[in-house]
């Protein structure tokens, strides 16, 4: 059970302020359709996060425990570092079929982005492809879920650099404390 809130929460905490958020109010507003949209989102999750989940697990399987670990702390700190950056608007969305324009764009979004590299972090780490990816899953859709029924309101109220920057603050500090515990 750990292994999973652990990957539920990273991930949550990495995807707020993410790009993906605009792109769910992007297509919320597109489609008007936001079951869709979210049932497209956690495919498209659970399908990006298994093959960086098994990238992850394959990784692990290669490093001792203590390389392992200093790659995951030092991937912490990368991440978020990364956090830092802001994301580009993606405001341009073709289609007319909510469910594959989301499933697609959704993937292409995540692709080689800071929550697709914690998964396969986590899963170095833990070795427990199950959890890890149905945790980073549940992490993404409650980071983007509300983005369809209240980000219009919730962008009045907390802004995305306050969130981008207590994220990365949160990574560079796990990273940092971890590094530190098996020096």
């Amino acid at each position: 059970m750990s292994i999973f809130l652990t990957a539920m929460g990273i991930i949550t905490l990495a995807e707020l302020g993410d790009k993906t958020q605009l792109l769910t109010l992007l297509l919320v507003t597109r489609f008007s359709k936001p079951f869709i949209i979210l049932f497209a989102i956690i495919l498209s999750t659970l399908f990006n996060h298994s093959l960086a989940a098994s990238v992850g697990d394959i990784i692990g399987t290669w490093l001792t425990h203590e390389h392992m670990q200093r790659v995951i702390d030092i991937g912490f700190i990368v991440t978020g570092f990364w956090l830092l950056l802001p994301d580009k608007n993606d405001s341009y969305i073709k289609g007319n079929n909510a469910f594959l324009t989301s499933f697609i764009l959704f993937f292409v979004a995540e692709m080689g982005d800071k929550t697709q590299l914690a998964t396969l972090l986590l899963e170095a780490q833990h070795n427990n492809l199950t959890l890890v990816v149905i945790g980073s899953t549940v992490g993404m859709v409650l980071a983007n879920a509300p983005m369809l029924w209240f980000g219009h309101h919730l962008k009045r109220y907390i802004g995305n650099s306050f969130i981008r920057y207590l994220a990365s603050g949160i990574f560079i500090t796990t990273g940092i404390i971890s590094l530190i515990s098996i020096i």
